[in-house]
């Protein structure tokens, strides 16, 4: 995404008039305007067409500020990854669990966000938050031959909780009625009562918890 040549890069701040009395089109205000319809309508309901009617712009108008819908995605994506809490509390894991929390909850936010995640260029919003979760377990005292594992670890847990959370939210009846399907054919299933654990908070910091516990310098 960095790299690609975009009429956003020279048209930095630009805004074109647009008719019907609407705030002039800015890359800003289609960037909002996207999100608000991926939220919407996710991903299959972003069309350009659909997001000019939103601005009250006609489509050309849109490619004044974006090159096509790919970039759209990409803009808007990276536009709800923008991470604006701070650390140095002078506690490494205390840090990286509210980056990771933070980065889970605005991803469930903006539920579309983490199946478009793995397939777009990175922005320099998430990448952003790859330097700051870096240089936090940098300075943790995680090794740089492990850094790189480190950080894919953390980022396949933070991707894997958020896809099964958007996509596995059962009601109590559906749980309930799963519970009682392994029952005598599942007995550790059954023991544990896996099928009506919906403490999915609870269970995302715990876990987060064994995964810091073995990047812990010793």
């Amino acid at each position: 995404m960095a790299a690609k040549s975009s009429k956003r890069s020279q048209r930095t701040g630009a805004s074109v008039p647009e008719p019907r009395g609407e705030p002039p089109l800015s890359l800003d205000r289609i960037v909002a305007t996207a999100v608000e319809l991926l939220d919407a309508e996710g991903l299959d309901g972003l069309k350009m067409r659909r997001l000019a009617d939103r601005l009250g712009s006609g489509v050309m108008s849109l490619y004044w500020h974006v090159d096509n819908k790919e970039d759209v995605f990409d803009l808007a994506l990276d536009s709800v990854l923008e991470y604006r809490g701070t650390i140095g509390s002078q506690d490494w894991r205390a840090d990286v669990l509210h980056m990771l929390e933070d980065w889970r909850a605005s991803m469930l936010r903006h539920p579309w966000s983490a199946s478009l995640l793995p397939r777009r260029a990175l922005g320099p919003n998430i990448l952003a938050r790859l330097e700051l979760l870096s240089e936090t377990l940098s300075g943790a005292g995680v090794a740089d031959a492990d850094l790189n594992v480190a950080i894919w670890s953390l980022w396949n847990y933070v991707m894997g909780a958020t896809i099964t959370r958007s996509s596995f939210d059962l009601s109590d009846a559906d749980r309930a009625s799963g519970q009682q399907r392994v029952e005598h054919h599942y007995p550790t299933i059954e023991r544990s009562g896996l099928l009506l654990d919906d403490d999915w908070d609870g269970v995302f910091r715990k876990g987060l918890d064994f995964l810091l516990d073995g990047l812990a310098p010793r």
